[in-house]
């Protein structure tokens, strides 16, 4: 709980934003994780490029998690960066793609791209009412995420513009359907 928070937002308002800011924290702990076992994982035609494409994400989603922690930090909460909280946190499924091709891990990992990127969004609705600080700061970063999806996308998608993974939900499908396109 916090006992202060920033020039200008209540403490309830700060607490609040901060338990966003934790969930947040939390995905992209996930994430660049995920990113990185996808980068260790992928093989096959295009590996290299995939491979080379996935550690610029890691990186960027990394300063996420630390630019997120910091401004909960600042709102006079103490942010939670370790495994225990991304388990608590955790409303998705771990990722479940071991060593496969291109395809697959793309079809999956646009899925996790998907569900971030909706939980972000979430988020910046929520802080915008709150604290504009923050909503920018998430906005910023929702960015960047929907142009990774659409790196990734972009090995997914057909001359027509359809994804070889509409209507999957989970990531084994996607992995499946993308590998069978």
């Amino acid at each position: 709980m916090t006992t202060f928070t920033v020039p200008g937002l209540s403490d309830k308002a700060g607490a609040e934003v901060a338990e966003l800011l934790q969930k947040a924290l939390s995905r992209y702990n996930d994430l660049h994780l995920t990113l990185k076992h996808v980068h260790w994982n992928v093989v096959g035609p295009n590996f290299i490029g995939v491979h080379e494409m996935i550690d610029p994400q890691v990186d960027l989603v990394r300063g996420y998690a630390d630019e997120v922690a910091e401004r909960i930090a600042a709102l006079g909460a103490s942010p939670q960066g370790t495994p225990g909280a991304i388990q608590k946190d955790r409303t998705w499924d771990d990722y479940s793609v071991g060593r496969d091709t291109v395809q697959a891990h793309l079809a999956a990992l646009d899925l996790v791209y998907t569900g971030v990127i909706e939980d972000t969004r979430k988020s910046i609705e929520r802080s915008g009412e709150l604290d504009p600080v923050t909503e920018d700061m998430l906005i910023g970063h929702a960015g960047e995420l929907e142009k990774f999806q659409w790196f990734v996308r972009a090995h997914l998608e057909n001359s027509g513009g359809q994804l070889a993974t509409e209507g999957k939900k989970t990531e084994k499908d996607a992995a499946d359907a993308a590998k069978s396109a």
